[in-house]
């Protein structure tokens, strides 16, 4: 019994970290929501280190309990090496970029500190890979603001990306590995990494440099050729999730460089129309649906991830099993696919709703990012990449709680995947750079419009003069 084989100070703290966990983590979110009601970065100062110190109390209380747990000094050394890669993150990138978006910068920290302390109950072999792929990242995500904002012909390389894109989509489907019944894998010099999660960014990139200066049809439709031979790829190398997640941000990238609701509607018809197709073509589609319309009739075979996942989401309760309480790795594949599940199960379903609210308000910041830039090939960079991280979100755990049918992807920067991570934060760097580039524009305009007031004045003066 739980009671029998642990100290009753152990259980003592596992019992009461679970409320306070709960309460730390609906604290960090409502302070994520808080920057909405301040335009200025330097009012929301207050706010931002608030949410630091939240950040790092939660990562605490959740390692105290997996030391407790294990009593191995390697956990320990292993909490203080993220500790110190969190740290170092804020104070670096506000050093380095005073005008970089906190909240990016933040939500960033708080969605891996929750991906390491799950990952550490998971697999500590798995949650040490993903602590050096986090930290390499962050390392050359620091190069990344500064490359949006000092060079300007980003926009000139249309069908590079595109070309890029292609190119790289069709040698992993002739040459990659398969993973779990999806040819997406590539491994150069030993390395294995998804490719699909980099062409996102290229497909956005491309799709914004077609679009921002000119949306006419023929525009429109040539675009449209080369976003199908992406799709297309995706689909027959079984990578549906990648596939859906572009297909949805070329059609609302089209309906923004547009205006017109009828390309919005086109695109909602033809993708109904291409998922019937698909279900009557590919046989992996008939499997997936079938798991999630009836699971419980197949819950020996195709059903038996989404069941594992329901059982564990329901176990959790509001606060939790707590951390090593629960039975996540019932699920195959839960460090990268249900992830979500597991969060729900022992860290419970307030700290798992908190974690979708996170991630809504890094969406939120980059759709308030995007309204605000000039510049329309930036606007859509901006947008496209917003939608695409909030797409695969939605994706993950619309899949793991049977809203909608699994797809295979995972949940940024928590889930276990380095070409995600890597992804991710390089997406995110980007619109932070974008968000520093707005800044930079309105930094040089304010001069010039205040010397334009001075010299209206003095007209006015002169005319005023008897």
């Amino acid at each position: 019994m739980f009671w029998e084989t642990k100290p009753l100070f152990q259980v003592y703290y596992t019992e009461l970290s679970k409320y306070i966990i709960a309460l730390l983590i609906a604290l960090y979110t409502y302070e994520g929501f808080a920057v909405f009601r301040f335009e200025n970065e330097d009012k929301r100062a207050n706010i931002y280190i608030r949410q630091n110190i939240l950040m790092f109390l939660i990562h605490l209380a959740c390692f105290i309990s997996i030391y407790f747990e294990k009593n191995e000094i390697e956990y320990l050394f292993f909490y203080i090496f993220q500790l110190i890669l969190l740290y170092a993150t804020v104070i670096i990138f506000r050093t380095v970029y005073p005008r970089l978006n906190r909240l990016l910068l933040n939500n960033i920290c708080m969605l891996l500190s929750i991906g390491f302390v799950i990952l550490t109950r998971i697999s500590f072999i798995r949650a040490q890979r993903q602590f050096a792929i986090a930290a390499a990242s962050l390392i050359i995500a620091l190069l990344v603001p500064f490359i949006i904002r000092k060079v300007s012909f980003l926009k000139k390389l249309t069908w590079v990306y595109a070309t890029a894109g292609m190119a790289i989509l069709s040698a992993v489907l002739i040459l990659g590995q398969s993973n779990l019944g999806s040819r997406r894998i590539f491994t150069v010099a030993g390395l294995a990494f998804q490719p699909s999660e980099i062409v996102k960014v290229l497909f956005v990139f491309f799709v914004a440099g077609a679009l921002y200066k000119s949306a006419n049809f023929f525009q429109i439709f040539t675009t449209m050729v080369a976003a199908a031979f992406h799709v297309v790829i995706l689909v027959v190398s079984r990578d549906l999730g990648s596939a859906l997640m572009l297909f949805v941000v070329y059609i609302l990238m089209v309906y923004l460089a547009t205006g017109k609701w009828w390309y919005l509607l086109a695109g909602i018809v033809g993708g109904a129309f291409a998922s019937v197709l698909a279900h009557g073509v590919f046989s992996h589609v008939k499997v997936r649906v079938q798991a999630f319309v009836d699971p419980w009739s197949v819950i020996d075979n195709q059903g038996y991830q989404i069941t594992q996942s329901l059982f564990s989401i329901s176990r959790g309760g509001l606060f939790g099993l707590g951390l090593f309480n629960g039975n996540p790795t019932a699920i195959p594949v839960v460090d990268q696919d249900f992830v979500f599940s597991a969060i729900a199960e022992e860290l419970g379903l307030i700290f798992a709703i908190c974690v979708i609210l996170i991630c809504l308000s890094c969406f939120i910041m980059c759709m308030n990012i995007a309204i605000k830039l000039n510049d329309k090939f930036y606007q859509l960079v901006a947008f496209g990449l917003g939608i695409i991280y909030i797409t695969q979100v939605f994706l993950t755990i619309g899949g793991g709680v049977k809203f909608i049918p699994m797809t295979g992807v995972t949940l940024p920067l928590v889930s276990y995947g380095g070409s995600s991570v890597v992804t991710t934060i390089m997406m995110f760097s980007i619109i932070s750079g974008l968000y520093m580039l707005k800044y930079d524009e309105d930094k040089v305009k304010k001069p010039i419009d205040a010397e334009s007031e001075s010299d209206g004045k003095k007209k006015r003066k002169k005319q005023e003069r008897p």
